[in-house]
């Protein structure tokens, strides 16, 4: 990947407007000439912002100032809105060239071949936009993106297993329900006695037991009376 970085060229700055119609734009490019990067990007990001007659020029140099800091990962974005924002032919050209770029630096070799396609379709005679599609193509057949394949069969598993389990639960739910119902049965067949209820029969059952308890008093005492006392000597 080392030799495709060296190969790839990126098509640095060279929109060219007055100087005292566009300030900000002017400032950036000559700190970007004096390989002041954050300056220039800064610059660039405060034309973008405010004139609108350059805003694609503005976003594409700040996607060369970004490119040179090493984060062709954010250039992207910004030749992305390049490509959105330009009117010629040349801007649209070198947008789409550099934004081919940043995506062969990610490994995106068939969205680096879409976007040297539209610069050649900008520019159809620039040699350099013309190695980097035949380059990125040749990446692309050595390395084809990946089936999804795998992928959607972990997905049907997981769905799987989620409806195997919501399965569970509802029967879970069925079997409790079922338990709570035969509960109630049981209640209603052999109700059980609860406050005031329950004291009533409570007390029932005391005056039972007294009164069983008083019959049996009763008994024993008439035994008593009728057992004859015997006496020492028989008259």
């Amino acid at each position: 990947m080392n030799r495709v970085i060296v190969y790839i060229v990126l098509l640095v700055s060279s929109f060219i407007f007055a100087q005292e119609d566009h300030k900000d734009l002017y400032k950036g490019n000559e700190s970007f000439k004096g390989k002041k990067y954050i300056a220039s990007e800064a610059d660039y990001r405060v034309s973008a912002s405010s004139d609108k007659k350059v805003k694609a020029a503005s976003y594409y140099n700040m996607g060369n100032s970004i490119y040179r800091l090493n984060q062709p990962g954010e250039a992207k974005f910004k030749f992305f809105e390049a490509t959105t924002s330009a009117k010629t032919k040349d801007e649209k050209h070198k947008a789409f060239h550099n934004l081919g770029n940043t995506l062969m630096l990610e490994k995106n070799y068939q969205g680096a071949v879409e976007s040297y396609k539209n610069a050649l379709r900008n520019n159809p005679y620039d040699e350099q936009t013309r190695y980097n599609y035949a380059l990125a193509k040749k990446f692309l057949k050595e390395n084809p993106p990946k089936s999804g394949g795998g992928g959607n069969d972990k997905d049907k598993n997981k769905d799987k297993d989620q409806d195997k389990n919501k399965d569970q639960d509802q029967q879970d739910k069925k079997d409790k329900k079922d338990q709570n119902k035969e509960g109630d049965k049981e209640d209603k067949g052999n109700p059980k006695p609860q406050g005031a209820d329950k004291q009533k029969i409570e007390n029932i059952l005391e005056a039972v037991n007294n009164a069983e308890k008083k019959i049996q008093e009763k008994v024993n005492s008439r035994k008593e009376k009728g057992v004859r006392v015997q006496t020492d000597k028989d008259w």
